[in-house]
């Protein structure tokens, strides 16, 4: 007999990630050499999602010769932190995972409380990748966590980009791998329920001061009795699309971008012009981080502005972009660099 249906579904969405991970490992290796076994580490709060990810990583590990390893982040926000995540490690090294290790963070405020969190634990986490030079990260994000990011995005306003949601692979050389994107939470929590493996709620995922807890508890259950099941589906869907349509228009806007500039590397307005504001914007926004604006500080209106200076040009003065970065119109040239 085999495993419960939970169980398989979560074994089969990280046996796909190992088997990428493992093909691109292979490509890296020089001709007749025979590369070491790869470190996969899985970062794991102890909550349902990502035991049940943990539980999968050191099933399925093993048996395709890749070593698996955990870390849990103590953000230090609650009391008692610092025991639930020597009890997360426990529980880690007895599903036989090996390196595991625990992180103390300190949390910052900008942008925040759920950023600065969100910033601290991925820099532990690139931290102890580096440290271990382990190959990927999983995360236990599912698509329940995707659809309530896309609808966060769409709050924002913040184009189609934010509309794509989180990708499987992110980070620097796709460090970060999401196999539980397609699954569902409730997936994740059977499967830890069927091997009575032990998990913990964080409080914060239920308190209505963050905005996620709230979109969670009242926001998607309002949407699903207004519009009916299939809300989550249609939200995690959307953002695959989404995140397709947002690829190739920046694959547009980087191949376009040679043809607007002059000789000095200047860019041509009317060239500019010319171009679909989707793609003209697009390479606006890389002309203002290229000059030293901070992605995460340059925002939709911030793009709109500098825009204007190409298609309703009035004479009007210099742009003030994050970074102290300036954008003006000169002689027919849009010039964007640090003030």
């Amino acid at each position: 007999m085999g495993p419960h249906p939970a169980v398989a579904a979560i074994r089969l969405a990280v046996r796909r990630v190992l088997h990428d991970l493992l093909t691109e490992h292979t490509h890296e290796a020089t001709p007749h050499e025979r590369p070491p076994s790869p470190l996969v580490l899985v970062a794991c709060s102890g909550g349902a999602d990502s035991m049940a990810l943990a539980s999968a990583l050191a099933f399925e590990a093993p048996r395709l010769g890749i070593r698996a390893g955990g870390v849990t982040i103590d953000h230090g926000l609650q009391d008692g932190s610092d025991l639930r995540a020597s009890e997360v490690v426990l529980r880690l090294r007895e599903l036989g995972l090996g390196p595991v290790e625990s992180a103390a963070v300190t949390v910052g405020r900008g942008g925040g409380p759920e950023a600065a969190a969100r910033d601290a634990r991925y820099a532990a986490l690139d931290a102890a990748a580096e440290r271990h030079g382990a190959a990927a990260i999983l995360l236990g994000h599912t698509r329940d966590d995707q659809a309530e990011t896309v609808l966060l995005g769409l709050a924002r306003g913040s184009g189609i980009r934010s509309l794509s949601g989180m990708a499987a692979v992110t980070g620097a050389g796709g460090r970060y791998r999401r196999p539980f994107l397609h699954l569902d939470r409730q997936t994740a929590r059977k499967a830890c329920m069927v091997q009575s493996l032990p998990v913990w709620d964080d409080p914060h995922n239920a308190d209505p001061a963050y905005t996620r807890s709230r979109l969670r508890h009242e926001g998607l259950p309002a949407l699903e009795k207004a519009l009916g099941k299939g809300v989550v589906e249609a939200l995690a869907r959307t953002a695959q699309l989404s995140r397709d349509d947002a690829d190739a228009l920046d694959s547009w806007a980087r191949q376009a971008e040679a043809s607007v500039r002059d000789a000095a590397g200047l860019l041509e307005c009317a060239k500019l012009y010319a171009l679909p504001p989707a793609v003209r914007r697009r390479i606006l926004r890389r002309a203002a981080i290229e000059a030293g604006a901070p992605a995460g500080s340059l925002f939709a209106r911030h793009i709109e502005e500098v825009d204007r200076l190409i298609t309703g040009w009035r004479g009007q003065g210099a742009i003030n972009l994050p970074g102290k970065v300036v954008a003006q119109r000169q002689g027919g040239r849009l010039v964007i660099r640090q003030g």
